[in-house]
């Protein structure tokens, strides 16, 4: 077996000899392109014969022919016909069909089969960016959500991938905040121990408030708070140790959330906008010495021919503020700094909202005018849509606030635990099997919604149509699962096992045709920074499932053994991809549902 225990694919095989037999046939060709693709009427259909044949100006059915003849007999394809202006349709055998995915099922290191990276690169990827001292909301669910998948699938398929949360730690509501704690010593104490996320968050709110009252209000509070911004910037030692105690306070709320996720977010990747402090002063000098930045107005500004305001003059990258203080992009632009050359990333991946797609687009350009990216080193911006309610609106609760993240996550559970508690008699689930399996299925359910969508488009939030048993849920794909796991229990002494010297009921073919393409969707998800095309294929996957148990019968009597083996070898290797694709969506897959 290769390298890793990597399979090549039914398709890439097929690609190879294809063109093989195209450079033998057709010498004057050059480098040629089956151009292969999947086709309802055979498996694969070729249909680069036409383009050769005009190049050459020759007959492309007979050029077809010859291409056809120089094909190996036998092994990987059954039959091949030859249609229209020189189209291939091409069957494969039933044997190479099988043969391969048990190579897939017997790689001992429990990759499918599924190859890494020829060259790995090393991703920084950036994610979950919450704000100290304020809630989470339904907003930061899907830069969490994407950004863990994508963290999942990169490295899976053989990338590094360094996490970071460029959380919101920095900037002037912090003198509002400290300014108040130093005039309310305790402010912060509250009752729930140091895990107790919603008694963090709680007494952070009330702070927030009641400093932003004061704030408001009380001018000569105002002015102390603003000489407290200043303290803070210039490394006061109490004023630090003030606003440590709200960062800490804050991830303390932060994990409980990602908890719920059920997601890992480790401290050592939250560095957050104070981070990068110490570069703020020597990155603007740089852009000016370079010429990259300009000053306007006082402002050290960066312009754009193609960004114009509505009076059609040029609209800025602000790297500092004429009162000498730092934009956003100071901090974004010493971040990249810090990513290419200490963390030595060649690609740089930010997952966030596509409203703030125009101000990574300048950001992006004055790194690259800087130098700090260019041809080996990329940024992307993986840009996320809004989440809207059953309205189409963007959701809000009805006093128009926006929703708490935790409420909606609990609101998923408590849905996802009644539909695990109504079904849990028929296979005798205890209590404590029903509690759990309703927080896989709930957040499941809430990551599946998310994903399953491109994610630059706008989804709506339905927890009805997210927990519903049929349709693209991720409670069908759960349940898919589920249902294998109770047919492999109930095989007595039948075992799961690949026999290749029978022929494949038409379902049959196509679940294992469709199980053999796992690995390349995967490159093609981690290429385009794309994790719906993975959903897309698991339902894809559990209907092709579907439709074998409704044609193919796996536990009959009247089956031969060897047939009940192949078919829970077919069905064995269903559940092993489907339990490896949802958990790289962050999604569990329980054993019983």
């Amino acid at each position: 077996m290769p390298e890793h225990g990597s399979v090549p694919s039914l398709a890439s095989t097929l690609q190879q000899q294809l063109t093989n037999a195209l450079t033998a046939a057709l010498p004057d060709a050059g480098a040629a392109d089956p151009l292969l693709r999947r086709s309802d009427r055979a498996d694969f259909q070729a249909n680069g014969i036409l383009a050769l044949a005009k190049k050459l100006k020759g007959n492309p059915r007979e050029l077809a022919a010859q291409v056809t003849a120089a094909l190996p007999a036998g092994g990987l394809i059954k039959d091949i016909e030859v249609s229209g202006p020189g189209f291939l349709n091409i069957t494969l055998s039933d044997r190479a069909i099988v043969e391969t995915l048990a190579a897939r099922a017997a790689d001992a290191e429990g990759r499918l089969g599924v190859p890494l990276k020829a060259e790995a690169g090393t991703t920084v990827i950036d994610y979950a960016q919450p704000n100290v001292a304020k809630e989470m909301h339904v907003g930061h669910l899907r830069s969490a959500v994407i950004g863990d998948a994508m963290v999942k699938i990169m490295e899976f398929t053989g990338e590094r991938v360094v996490r970071r949360h460029h959380i919101g730690d920095w900037g002037t509501q912090f003198g509002m905040l400290i300014q108040y704690l130093i005039e309310h010593p305790g402010a912060l104490k509250h009752e729930g121990g140091a895990s107790d996320g919603e008694a963090a968050m709680s007494t952070l709110n009330r702070v927030y408030k009641e400093s932003r009252v004061l704030f408001d209000s009380d001018e000569e509070f105002k002015a102390r708070s603003r000489d407290r911004v200043v303290a803070l910037q210039a490394g006061d030692p109490e004023t630090l140790e003030l606003w440590q105690g709200f960062v800490d306070e804050s991830k303390i709320y932060f994990h409980s959330v990602f908890d719920k996720l059920d997601m890992e977010i480790a401290d050592a990747d939250i560095v957050g906008e104070s981070g990068y402090n110490d570069m703020l002063e020597e990155t603007c000098r740089i852009l000016e010495e370079t010429g990259v930045a300009v000053r306007s107005e006082g402002a050290l500004c960066v312009f754009f021919d193609d960004v114009k305001g509505p009076d059609g003059n040029k609209v800025p990258l602000i790297v500092k503020k004429t009162n000498g203080g730092y934009g956003y992009a100071a901090t974004d632009l010493s971040a990249i700094r810090n990513r290419v050359r200490d963390l030595k990333a060649d690609t740089l991946v930010y997952v966030v909202d596509v409203r703030q797609s125009l101000h990574f687009k300048m950001v992006f350009e004055t790194a690259r005018r800087a130098g700090w990216l260019n041809e080996d080193v990329k940024a992307v911006q993986l840009a996320f849509g809004t989440v809207l309610g059953k309205d189409g609106k963007p959701f809000k609760t009805r006093e128009g606030v926006t929703v708490r993240l935790e409420d909606l996550l609990d609101e998923a559970v408590d849905r996802a635990t009644a539909v695990v508690r109504d079904k849990a008699g028929k296979v005798g689930l205890s209590e404590e099997e029903i509690v759990e399996n309703g927080r896989y299925v709930g957040i499941g359910a809430v990551k599946y919604a998310d994903l399953s969508t491109s994610a630059v488009r706008d989804y709506k939030f339905d927890l009805d149509q997210m927990v519903a048993l049929h349709g693209d849920t991720s409670v069908y794909l759960q349940y898919a699962y589920a249902r294998i796991r109770s047919i492999l229990r109930k095989a007595g002494d039948a075992v799961p096992a690949a026999h290749p010297e029978l022929a494949l009921a038409p379902a049959e073919r196509a679940l294992g045709l469709h199980l053999d393409q796992f690995g390349e969707v995967l490159s093609e998800v981690a290429q385009g920074y794309e994790p719906h095309k993975l959903a897309a294929y698991l339902y894809q996957l559990a209907s092709h499932l579907t439709t074998f148990y409704d044609q193919c019968q796996v536990l009959s009597p009247d089956n031969a053994p060897e047939v009940v083996e192949n078919r829970l070898f077919l069905v064995e290797l269903t559940a092993r991809t489907l339990h490896r694709g949802m958990a790289l969506l962050g999604i569990r897959t329980p054993e019983r549902l």
